[in-house]
Parts: C-alpha cells; sequence; structure tokens
C-alpha cells in the first residue's frame, strides 16, 4: 500500500519552500479531517488531478519528518482550557522540521471566532529545551514573555509528538493542506507513549471560508472533519490521570476507524 501512495506523492508537481512563502496563512482558519492511511493513494490521485502541488525541501523531500515538545503549566492549564471547551485557548510549543535542520518556537492563539493565530521565532540550536525560558537568547525570551498567557518560568515540557507530514498547495495558493501520518506521541512527564501508525490526521488551512476543490476531494470520499488537537490527544492517551473524559468518543471514533 505504502509504494502506490508514495508513487503518486512523486508525481505530483513540485513547489519550493521559497515559492510556499506565499500560502504561510499564520492568521486562519482550520478545518481537521481523519481517515485510515487506505484513502491515501485516492486522495493524492485526486488531487493530482484537481492541480495540487506538493510542497518539497531540500533533496526533493515530499514526506517531510516533524518532531515537536508541547509545553504547558504543571497543571495543564492549556490543554485543560480545550478539554473543558473555552473558545480562547494558546498552545506553546517548540517544533524541529527535521529534514531542514530547522527549529521555532511557536505560539498558536485560537480566538473566539475560530480563527487561528500562529507567531514563531526561530532558535538556534536543535536542542529540546527543558527549562524554556532561561535557554533563549533574549530576543526570543522577550518575544516569549510579551505573547504567553502565562508565566513562561512555570512552561515545562509535557508531550512530544513526532509525525511525517505530506503538504498540498492549490494553484491558487490560497489555501494548504497537509496530510500527517505515523503519528507518535511521548508523555515527557508520565513517560507512557502511543502510536497510530495506520491513521491521518489532514489539515485544510485557508484564509476564511472560501470555496475549495480538496474539500470536494474530502467529501467525495467520506472523509469525516472533526475538532482535534495533537497535544490534547497526546495527553488524553498517555497520562491516565489527567482529566480525559470530553476526548474519549474521539479516542472510540479514532479506534473504530482503524478497525
Amino acid at each position: 500500500m505504502a509504494s502506490s501512495w508514495q508513487h503518486i506523492l512523486e508525481s505530483l508537481p513540485p513547489i519550493t519552500l521559497e515559492e510556499m512563502k506565499s500560502v504561510k496563512l499564520m492568521n486562519r482558519i482550520d478545518s481537521k479531517f481523519l481517515s485510515s492511511i487506505d484513502l491515501l493513494p485516492q486522495l493524492l490521485a485526486d488531487a493530482k488531478n484537481e492541480g495540487y502541488s506538493v510542497q518539497i525541501i531540500e533533496d526533493n523531500v515530499r514526506l517531510a519528518s516533524y518532531d515537536t515538545w508541547y509545553y504547558d503549566t504543571p497543571e495543564h492549564i492549556m490543554y485543560l482550557r480545550h478539554h473543558d471547551k473555552q473558545l480562547r485557548r494558546q498552545k506553546i510549543r517548540v517544533r524541529q522540521y527535521v529534514d531542514s535542520d530547522l527549529m521555532f518556537l511557536e505560539i498558536k492563539n485560537k480566538t473566539n471566532t475560530g480563527r487561528t493565530k500562529k507567531k514563531r521565532r526561530s532558535l538556534p540550536s536543535l536542542e529540546f529545551p527543558q527549562q524554556l525560558l532561561s535557554s533563549l537568547e533574549q530576543e526570543t525570551a522577550e518575544f516569549l514573555l510579551e505573547r504567553s498567557w502565562y508565566d513562561p518560568e512555570t512552561l515545562i515540557p509535557q508531550v512530544r509528538t513526532q509525525f511525517k507530514r505530506i503538504t498540498l498547495v492549490n494553484q491558487e495558493k490560497t489555501e494548504r493542506l497537509t496530510i500527517d501520518t505515523d503519528l507518535h506521541w511521548t508523555n515527557l512527564q508520565a513517560g507512557e507513549t502511543f502510536c497510530f501508525d495506520k491513521l491521518m490526521v489532514i489539515e485544510l488551512k485557508q484564509d476564511g471560508h472560501i470555496q475549495s476543490k480538496m474539500r470536494e476531494i474530502l467529501l467525495n470520499l467520506r472523509i469525516k472533519s472533526i475538532k482535534m488537537s495533537k497535544y490534547c490527544m497526546g495527553v488524553a492517551l498517555t497520562h491516565n490521570e489527567v482529566k480525559h473524559n470530553r476526548f474519549l468518543p474521539k479516542i472510540r471514533a479514532i479506534e473504530k476507524l482503524l478497525e
């Protein structure tokens, strides 16, 4: 099965990181979808037919590796705000773009109107910091202090998320689609791990609710939308002592999807 979708992926027209700069969508509307990886060959074939391109990085890499540490308070306040359906939320993470040898501190704010606003700063080291604030250079520390809703000195690494990502962009460069596979979570405090190696987490990123060929593709493939956070799912799957009852139906839905 893997060889079939990889063959289609290689046939998609490429778009470079430099060309992708116009599709950053740092202030956007996100829609998430879940599916078994069995539908990946058809999804890529339909995207190719509609003129989508695939982002490439150095050496024509089309399946990129991501490694992320999510930071939270010891009480998991960021996680609990999401669990308790608070509309205004913040997540703070350090993400390594493995194939590009790049690392960023990223702060994502969700507004009460459903928009996602992301700000980030490049980090000079590829080492994940245990003590976030004290490890940062002055300008980046000020960036965190100005934007964090929480005392940065209290933030600790909670969950590590690793996955592979395919990034597609439409001809008009008005939307970006990411397809995440081979998801692995490690709880950095409890030490537990979990993986969904047969699952696709798909995210459509748009600058507003605009007409989308990709939405039609996903609808035709009967790929259903879902509201899900990788960080929150990671906590729920790897830390039984943290409240997660609201996420149980989603976990059961994923398990049923993969049966």
